[in-house]
């Protein structure tokens, strides 16, 4: 399998919306995407994340052998944490446990550092996500901490861990 990352198209909402209308793609994912989602859905999406200013955006869409499974992006932050960027990602479940979020991570990671000014990039995933965890910390991230009682999801109070990823450390 050849994963890249590209810039996404329009022509990518009906993958998209396939990979996030399932409930456990959602279920590790921050609150705010409608369930289901649909290719509308899908296209105001990637509408926004072409109309993104590129100095603070970062998202692609992830694809194995040319096929659009996923999504992952920075996102440079505010005020004194300008040089810092939040990292976002998730594929469709029949792609996980296959290394290719590790190499999605991988070559987002090389690119922000490489193209941007960006210091530091961070994720945040949920405690007991522990694929995730293990995708941040073979691509080189270091845990930070938990952070406590961090979210409200599904109507459970849930622990997120800390990770990030330094530019000097690359």
């Amino acid at each position: 399998m050849i994963v890249k990352l590209r810039k996404w198209e329009l022509a990518d909402a009906e993958d998209l919306a396939k990979a996030l209308s399932n409930k456990k793609v959602q279920d590790r994912l921050r609150d705010g995407l409608p369930y289901p989602y649909t290719k509308q859905d899908g296209r105001e999406y990637i509408s926004a994340m072409l109309a993104a200013d590129a100095n603070d955006t970062f998202a692609f869409a992830v694809t194995v052998d040319e096929k659009v499974i996923g999504s992952i992006g920075a996102f440079r932050q505010a005020n004194i944490h300008n040089r810092t960027a939040e990292l976002g990602y998730y594929i469709a479940e029949e792609y996980w446990g296959k290394g290719i979020t590790t190499e999605a991570v991988k070559q987002l990671c090389d690119y922000v550092f490489t193209n941007t000014d960006i210091i530091r990039i961070f994720a945040e995933p949920f405690a007991d996500n522990i694929g995730s965890c293990r995708v941040l910390e073979k691509v080189g991230f270091k845990y930070e901490g938990t952070l406590r009682s961090n979210a409200f999801k599904n109507g459970v109070v849930l622990d997120m861990k800390m990770y990030s990823c330094l530019r000097e450390e690359r």
